[in-house]
């Protein structure tokens, strides 16, 4: 049995897009065991991912660099006795562990200053456009490592969702399934420049409880104040279908509940990704960013985005200070891609 260990991502949209990698090394070596050793926070995602086998906390921050502990970790993991090891971040320091466990076997792309840590170097990841086929091209060897140019062809997360458990949120929330549901997610962890304004998400809330559905907000707590803002905007009869759950739930309870939604409509985000994962129809907006090197992998999907000369420009804030990028996407094109995605009969999520 083939032992591989891959250190993962650190952002929520990153690691659930990792899961291909995951699904390609399973491909070619079906009885092999793989560990991901991640943050904490990252453990519910890896766990609804049935080709990891073993999920080992990451207990740095992102930024600490901590020589001593990397050391004291990889010769912990000298025990496990590692063939292989991935290194999905791109920074030095995130190679240290596998090199001090002397795993004999160290890939990953050329990063910050990472000769000899890496000793299965990969060189030329600009030739892979999107992220997942940065990914899946790490499961093959450097001489047969192809860009896809169809994304048919490559693996999609797909995180699992278990009914029972997803009951159990839907009880906790005291939500029902009596109207059709979609879910909002107005955040985005990257800056203003990916976040659709709070003002068009309030519109578009009311036109859809008005129209029969209901809304569900979804976020971190971080988020709790815009989704409050959405919620304040909506007359008491709407308020009445429109659920707050930003900074309530867990991320397996967002998980589970997001899968319960018909619908997703949500900016370039973590929250994109997972919905994406579990199945639902999808309305991704982006603002600043671009669906070409991070798209969302959803079987029904509606891609919008204004086309505005100065976009995608990947900036955190507006360095135009108009944010035209969004602004000038309204809730009217929304609404419509909604109801489109909604006359698609597709199995539940």
């Amino acid at each position: 049995m083939k032992k591989m260990l891959i250190i993962g991502p650190s952002w929520v949209g990153d690691m659930v897009m990792s899961q291909t990698l995951y699904i390609e090394l399973k491909k070619h070596h079906p009885d092999s065991q793989l560990d991901v050793m991640a943050p904490a926070w990252c453990r519910p995602i890896l766990e609804r991912m049935p080709e990891v086998d073993n999920v080992i906390a990451m207990p740095l921050g992102h930024g600490d660099f901590a020589l001593s502990e990397r050391r004291r970790l990889g010769v912990e993991l000298r025990a496990k006795h590692y063939e292989h090891a991935y290194i999905l971040p791109n920074s030095a320091k995130s190679a240290l562990i596998p090199w001090f466990a002397n795993i004999p076997t160290r890939t990953g792309w050329r990063g910050e200053m990472r000769y000899g840590l890496l000793n299965d170097l990969r060189p030329n990841k600009k030739a892979f456009s999107l992220m997942i086929e940065r990914y899946v091209a790490l499961a093959h060897p450097r001489a047969e490592m192809i860009d896809s140019s169809n994304l048919s062809d490559l693996p999609r997360p797909k995180l699992t969702v278990e009914k029972p458990v997803q009951q159990q949120a839907l009880d906790k929330f005291h939500l029902t399934l009596d109207r059709p549901v979609v879910g909002l997610c107005p955040g985005a962890e990257f800056g203003p420049a990916k976040r659709w304004p709070e003002y068009h998400f309030e519109e578009t809330a009311r036109q859809l409880i008005d129209k029969g559905y209901q809304v569900w907000l979804f976020g971190s707590a971080k988020d709790k104040e815009v989704t409050s803002q959405i919620l304040a905007a909506l007359n008491n009869d709407q308020q009445q279908h429109c659920a707050n759950l930003a900074g309530e739930t867990s991320l397996i309870e967002a998980i589970d509940l997001l899968a319960a939604c018909g619908t997703v409509v949500s900016n370039d985000s973590g929250l994109m990704h997972i919905a994406a994962s579990v199945g639902c129809k999808l309305v991704a907006l982006y603002g600043s960013t671009s669906p070409g090197y991070t798209p969302p992998l959803a079987e029904h999907v509606a891609v919008l985005h204004t086309d505005i000369g100065c976009r995608p420009c990947f900036e955190r804030e507006c360095p135009k200070q108009h944010l035209k990028c969004l602004t000038e996407l309204k809730p009217e094109q929304v609404i419509a891609e909604i109801i489109k995605l909604n006359a698609i009969k597709v199995d539940a999520c």
